[in-house]
This record gives structure tokens, sequence and C-alpha cells, in this order.
């Protein structure tokens, strides 16, 4: 999910604006018209892969197959909660991340946005939310992030903060908790944003790339 790291890189290193969302709002804020979102999630992907992934939405209770899919991958649209405790997007109900899972990720990573989603939909705090969520992966219940695991953010009409916007058509790639310096990341020159993200127990590094999943240019990449 893209947060703080993306947010800095846009208003400056170490100058994340102030949250403007200290709470959740009303459910509905959050919903999307189902074909909508559908649309959106499969838009996360190079064509060639979304048309065979599973799509997910969310309902009132949680993520539900909307597409049933056969290329192991995974799109939905991730709302603000998958993000870190103390990121400024977490409670926004603009946010529509659309994002598509590969295998390992869809095996690892996706069953964290599931739960934290039911979670959230059922009432929980953000306290209650990451309490929830260290206790599921203290028993195994969620599993750590495999090796491999990666998602396309290539959709154009994703909104990804109030400061970002849209930011860039990226890739995002999954793993424990590593430091930056180990990917060259987060260095002037290098194309590598990192992000820490410790009650997930992972980092996860963004590759910014030149086109949306439509194949237009993104008229921001050089910068």
């Amino acid at each position: 999910m893209i947060g703080k790291v993306v947010a800095a890189v846009v208003i400056g290193w170490g100058q994340v604006a102030t949250a403007a969302y200290p709470v959740m709002a009303p459910v509905e804020q959050y919903m999307m018209e189902r074909g909508a979102e559908i649309a959106l999630a499969q838009s996360a992907a190079p064509k060639e892969i979304a048309k065979d992934a599973e799509v997910m939405v969310m309902g009132r209770h949680g993520y539900e197959v909307a597409v049933k899919g056969t290329n192991g991958f995974t799109c939905l649209v991730e709302r603000g909660w998958t993000a870190g405790k103390d990121d400024p997007v977490f409670w926004n109900p603009k946010v529509r991340g659309a994002i598509c899972f590969n295998p390992a990720a869809v095996r690892t990573y996706v069953p964290r946005t599931i739960k934290k989603t039911e979670w959230v939909l059922a009432g929980a705090s953000k306290e209650e939310m990451f309490a929830k969520e260290k206790a599921a992966m203290d028993k195994g219940e969620l599993k750590p992030i495999e090796a491999g695991a990666m998602c396309y953010m290539l959709a154009k009409d994703s909104y990804l903060g109030d400061d970002v916007v849209h930011w860039h058509p990226h890739l995002m790639f999954f793993v424990p908790l590593t430091a930056a310096k180990d990917w060259g990341a987060n260095v002037e020159g290098s194309p590598i944003f990192a992000g820490e993200m410790p009650e997930d127990k992972m980092t996860i590094f963004y590759v910014p790339v030149g086109k949306w999943s439509d194949g237009s240019v993104d008229a921001g990449h050089s910068h």
C-alpha cells in the first residue's frame, strides 16, 4: 500500500503531511459500486495478467470474490487501513488503491488485507486491528511474507492519498524487514524507494515504471 514513503518523495523526506482523518468515516464512504470496483481492480495490472486474475471486491463485511481467476493472481482495491499505523491515509475514505498480486503475495500478503478489512468493518479501532494482526501472526494464522511476493499498481484512476493522488505506476516487492540500503533504496539517483511496516514485519520496496496499464506514458515518471 502506498503511504508515508511515497508522500515523503512528493513533499520532502521526513515531512509527511499531518493526518486529517483521525477516525474512521461512515462505512458508506469507503464503498464502491461493484462494477466500478471490478474495473478499477483489473486496471492495476497489464491486461494479459488482469484478464485471467481473480478479482475481489469489498462488501459490507469484507472482501468477496467477484470474478474467478485462473492464473494465480488476485486483483482488488485496497482502502487506507492497509497502510502503516501512523500513515496519514489510514482512515482517508477517498483512498482507492488498485493492486494486483502475484501468487506468492496472494498466499501471504492478501490474507492480511482480507483480515484487516473484516476487523475494521466489524468495528475494530486502529489499535485493535493491529493487536488482532499481531495475535494472528504470533499464532501462525497469518504467515510470514513469502519469497518473491510482489504486486502491480499500474491503475491511472487509483487515489493513493491527498498529497500523492495517483503517484506513478509502480511495482511493489514485499520482503521481511530489510534495510533500505540493502536494495540501494531511498538514496539520490536510485529508482527504488523503501518503506518499513514494522507491524506487518515487512519492508515494501517501490519501483516506479514508465507506463500505466493502458499503455499510456506516465508524464511525471522522470521526476
